[in-house]
Formats: C-alpha cells, structure tokens, sequence
C-alpha cells in the first residue's frame, strides 16, 4: 500500500511504501562524485547539508559514481542526521575492484577522481550481494532502504535469472525495505516490470519534458504491477537546464541533434510566454504524472541546490500546460 507522506513542506509531499517515503525532490550524488568536473569534500558536505535544510529527504547514489567516492561523500554527510529520518537508495550490478595500474583519472567514465578501481559487471547472487555490502560499508550504514538493479539493459538473462532474484532476496530478508531497477532504456525496464516484483523503477531521461517514451510502454506496465516511478536525468544531462538551450548544450551527454535542440528552444518560448522558464516546466513536468513519487536531480553545490528548490516551489502558470498540449509539444 502506497501512503501520503506527514511532512508538511512542498518537498516532502510525497507519497510512500510503508516505511519508505520518497520526497519529491531527489538529491542525485553523482555530481558530487566529481561528475565532469571536480568537487572538493568540503562542497560535497555542504550541498548535501544544503539539501538536508530544504527539506530534501531522499539521496540516491552508486557505487559506480566516482569509484565509490559519491556513496563515502554522501555517507559522511549525513552521519549525524537521524537514520529514520532519510530515505537512501544506491544501486548494484557493478563491483569495485582494485587496479593495479591504474590510468591517471576515471574521466573516461565521467569522473574527475583517481582512477584506483575499475568496474567490474556482476549480476551474480553474490556479486549482487558483495556490492551492497561494499556499498554499506562505504556509506558507513547498516542498510539502504531502495536498493536499484543498475543499467542492466546489456545483461538481461543475468538480470533475470540472477540479478532480480538476488534482490528479491534481500528484500524477504529485511536487509533492504524495498528493490527497483535503474536505467533510461525502457523497453528493459518494462520487461523487467512484468517478469519480476518491483517496488520502482527509476527511468532515467525518458519521462521528461522534452520527451516521453516512457509513456508508450513502461508505464502502463508499472500502472498494472504497481511499480512507482522516479525520474531521474529530468534536464537531459543539460538540454533543458537553462532557460534559452544553446547550441552547444548536450543532450544524454553527447552533442543534441539539431531537431530535439530546435524543440527544446519551442518548449522554452513557450514557457516565456506564460511567464516561467523552461527549467522550472522540465522539473515540475514529471511529477504531473500520478506514477511519479520523485525527481532526482543531481546537484553539485548549494546554490544548485537553492535553485532547484526554489524552480519546484514556484509553481508554473496552468495555461503554460494547456499551451504546450495545444501545440503538440507534450501529451
């Protein structure tokens, strides 16, 4: 059964699995971590307090975001809050293993860190396990209570015959409170969906306001299985993150495609004309949809944590959604 949340400020009105109430607004690490450029411990915990005074009661990371180094940040940061207090999700399918030689930094794989780890796949009983274990451990917890599958669209017969099973496992236990999978492929998570039980998905870039794929699929697999949604990569990795798109803004990480820059530039026009700006829709469009108990956002520093707050909390003009239906550029 899913419940309304009890705090009463506008990021926690949130609905919830017993035990595990997701706010509506994320805090993603992986920027944190080092995303595409360095942050310094000393900001990490700082945007993380940051967060925690706004209200926001929800942190996802992985091991993957900066070779563990987000899961220790994040970890450290929120030592001294009360454990019953937060919700925390991190995710396996990717053990840490020492690097004997390590190359000089993990920008290859989008952190800015020391590359003393690399990434090995292991959708195993055990790999699954050895990764949450890893996980706590780093995170300096006794447990997590939403422990995702992470990007497994590549192993899928692992993820079915062992990876899912796995974490259905840790759930019967009790050693986690809830299981989902992560990834923006969602022809994968809708399969995953109706082969196994799921608490969540997190659907990373195709539920947002630029596009919806999600739609066709996905969701009315989660609406038949009871499986709640997280958004997450609600931006585009940029594309939607600024009021006027530039021509250089990147879209899932890479150069955008002329088409998607040129609808992207409509969206935020039209957001002009009813006075908000494309950002604010981007992050409030998502949670429109009844299926969406949150939306991640990664966050780098206080001030993007400020803004983010203040883009959710400053609702947009309902004539702003009518306007983008009416031409086409939602549902």
């Amino acid at each position: 059964m899913i419940t309304g949340g009890t705090d009463p400020s506008h990021l926690a009105d949130a609905l919830a699995w017993p035990d595990v109430q997701l706010s509506r607004l994320g805090f993603g690490a992986a920027p944190i971590a080092g995303l595409y450029a360095a942050v310094d411990e000393e900001t990490a915990v700082a945007t993380v307090d940051a967060a925690w005074e706004a209200g926001i009661r929800y942190f996802d990371t992985a091991p993957h975001y900066g070779l563990g180094r987000s899961e220790r940040l994040l970890g450290a940061a929120l030592a001294q809050r009360d454990r019953d207090s937060y919700v925390i999700s991190t995710k396996a399918g990717r053990l840490l293993v020492p690097d004997p030689s390590p190359a000089a930094d993990d920008s290859d794989n989008g952190f800015v860190v020391p590359a003393t780890h690399r990434r090995v796949w292991d959708l195993s009983r055990d790999g699954i396990r050895r990764s949450l274990y890893d996980s706590l451990d780093r995170l300096g917890l006794d447990r997590v209570d939403l422990l995702y599958l992470h990007d497994p669209e590549h192993r899928m017969d692992q993820a079915l015959a062992t990876g899912l099973p796995a974490l259905i496992e840790l759930r019967d236990e009790g050693t986690v409170r809830a299981i989902g999978v992560g990834s923006k492929d969602t022809d994968a998570l809708t399969l995953l969906v109706h082969e196994s039980d799921l608490d969540a998905v997190m659907v990373a870039g195709r539920y947002t306001l630029l596009r919806q794929p999600a739609l066709d699929r996905l969701f009315p697999a989660c609406q038949t299985r009871g499986v709640v949604v997280v958004a997450a990569a609600v931006f585009n990795s940029g594309l939607l993150a600024t009021p006027d798109p530039e021509p250089d803004a990147t879209y899932d990480y890479q150069a955008t495609p002329p088409a998607l820059l040129e609808r992207a530039r409509r969206l935020a026009a039209t957001c002009a004309d009813h006075g908000a700006v494309l950002p604010q829709a981007a992050l409030q469009f998502p949670l429109r949809h009844p299926l969406v108990r949150s939306v991640v956002v990664g966050m780098r520093s206080p001030l993007e944590v400020t803004q983010n707050v203040e883009l959710l909390a400053d609702a947009v003009p309902p004539q702003l959604w009518t306007a983008l239906r009416e031409q086409d550029l939602i549902p």
